[in-house]
């Protein structure tokens, strides 16, 4: 077994390294922590940042410490894989990040501080997608964004070219033609167009979202809580007997939900 020396002459992020450099020893090592790789633990990147944003909607700052946490664990995880492949390490990471932040702000650190519109962001961000080999606008958006933030990013930048909507009553107007669509394809058209014909739905009403300044992510996780709070409601008034509640008339229960929802509406 291998020992960790804390002292007040090592700081947290190096400790935090010698742990994980510990936890992937091949020799004194956890065999779980040795046998990940990039690929194995991808997906924790993506629960932590989604329970990191819970907490900052909280406003728990005790969570919110310890979700950060968590999500550094994931990025000194990385690094490490990285490092044992010699391919990067942490340093090169934090580095990495800190130059873009350079980069990107010049008014701030750069001769031309004294003038904020000497580069705009859009334009440096353009100068990094050329040097990356990026031909189109749309080529660093990632894949495995959530579908609505990936549809409002994608809307975003083609609208900074010209792309775009005048207003919000024309995609409001175009939401009404693609309802139609899909009212037609669901009569006459297979699954498979069905499907195509409600993701140009969904496709519009993120276009709706973006135009009002709402973020459709936002809107929909809190219809989301909303549902939950007034179906819970309902689950309490049969003392939460799933039974009992498959049993009961649907009358009985749109009435529950009414309720719940004039509750809500009750000042407190």
């Amino acid at each position: 077994m291998m020992a960790i020396s804390k002292s007040k002459n090592t700081d947290a992020i190096t400790l935090l390294l010698e742990v994980m450099s510990q936890l992937r020893d091949p020799n004194y090592g956890c065999s779980w922590d040795c046998a990940q790789t990039h690929q194995s633990i991808a997906a924790y990147s993506i629960e932590e940042a989604y329970e990191l944003y819970d907490a900052l909607l909280a406003g728990e700052d005790r969570a919110i410490r310890d979700e950060l946490g968590d999500l550094l664990l994931q990025v000194v995880f990385h690094a490490q894989i990285a490092q044992e492949r010699k391919a990067f390490d942490f340093d090169d990471v934090a580095n990495a990040i800190a130059q873009k932040m350079i980069r990107r702000h010049p008014h701030i650190f750069s001769q031309n501080a004294k003038n904020p519109d000497a580069t705009s962001w859009e334009d440096i961000k353009q100068k990094e997608r050329i040097e990356k080999n990026l031909n189109s606008i749309l080529d660093d958006i990632p894949l495995s964004l959530p579908a609505l933030t990936r549809s409002l990013k994608l809307q975003k930048r083609a609208a900074r070219v010209g792309f775009d909507w005048d207003d919000v009553q024309q995609v409001l107007d175009k939401l009404h033609e693609e309802t139609q669509e899909l009212v037609e394809a669901r009569t006459h058209k297979s699954h498979a167009d069905i499907c195509e014909e409600f993701g140009d739905m969904m496709f519009v009403m993120v276009n709706i979202s973006r135009h009002l300044d709402i973020d459709p992510e936002d809107a929909l996780r809190a219809a989301n809580s909303k549902f939950t709070r007034r179906f819970r409601y309902i689950e309490t008034k049969f003392n939460n007997d799933q039974e009992a509640l498959k049993k009961a008339p649907i009358q009985e229960l749109e009435k529950l939900w009414i309720e719940a929802k004039n509750l809500e509406k009750t000042p407190k």
